[in-house]
């Protein structure tokens, strides 16, 4: 590491949990965000200013106006641009060290599966359920850690699916798919911009723990957020050995572990 990233990262190599090995770990880190939105926005900044080496970021949308209110990621001069290129710039201008790759598309699970390999986490930052459980079937076929965030109104929630942990449940044991649940979008019911900051910034937190080897990550644990009242909780979740999704699931490589 030389002199300039030694003091970029100078807070973070003074943790002891982190240090200079923790900080190698994250430069040498790729992460997938999907979504480039509210939740997307101040998990890819953080992770970009944190030094996660290569990020990639997917998000098919272009910048509108009633997104500036709660995207942080993108600015008034970015109207009508592609998000993941709008983001893209931004990140760069926080921190040139980095490489970032934007891919200005829907993904379909084959896609998905492909870019989940390629990743050493998956940040889901998207805004539909759909999305969410294609998401999760790429990160079990691969069994790449996964870390997920929501937000609506004033609630938010977050948890960290390590699917390379065989213990570890996936997003479907906690939230199973069906054709009749009702979905609510920030474009009808709103959503309070402070608390995507909230959510996004816990799910970095997170990613880094996860990609360092440092803390006790939420796996098996639903963080949630009622920011009217400023009170979080945690419920506890196991993995559900009839999962459609994750019961079958490959071995573990040899030697891979939680972190």
């Amino acid at each position: 590491m030389d002199d300039a990233r030694l003091m970029r990262y100078a807070r973070h190599i003074l943790l002891d949990e982190l240090g200079v090995e923790g900080q190698e770990r994250l430069l040498a880190a790729r992460v997938l965000i999907v979504g480039a939105g509210g939740l997307g926005s101040p998990a890819a900044l953080y992770l970009a200013a944190a030094g996660v080496g290569r990020l990639v970021l997917v998000d098919d949308d272009v910048v509108e106006l009633s997104n500036l209110q709660r995207q942080i990621l993108h600015t008034t001069a970015g109207l009508g641009q592609p998000k993941a290129e709008s983001g893209r710039r931004a990140l760069l201008a926080l921190n040139p060290d980095i490489q970032v790759r934007a891919r200005v598309e829907r993904l379909d699970e084959a896609r998905l599966r492909v870019l989940a390999a390629e990743a050493d986490l998956v940040l889901d930052c998207c805004d539909n359920f759909a999305t969410r459980h294609a998401i999760n079937r790429a990160c079990v076929a691969t069994r790449t850690p996964l870390v997920s965030g929501a937000a609506i109104k004033f609630s938010g929630q977050v948890s960290v699916y390590d699917l390379r942990r065989d213990d570890s449940p996936c997003y479907y044991c906690l939230f199973p798919e069906a054709d009749d649940v009702e979905e609510l979008r920030c474009a009808t019911t709103g959503v309070l911009g402070p608390l995507l900051g909230m959510v996004g910034s816990v799910q970095a937190t997170e990613a880094i723990k996860l990609l360092a080897g440092l803390g006790d990550p939420l796996v098996g644990r639903l963080l949630s957020v009622d920011a009217l009242r400023m009170q979080w909780h945690t419920i506890r979740f196991k993995r559900d050995p009839g999962c459609p999704v994750c019961a079958r699931r490959a071995p573990a490589a040899a030697g891979c572990s939680g972190g």
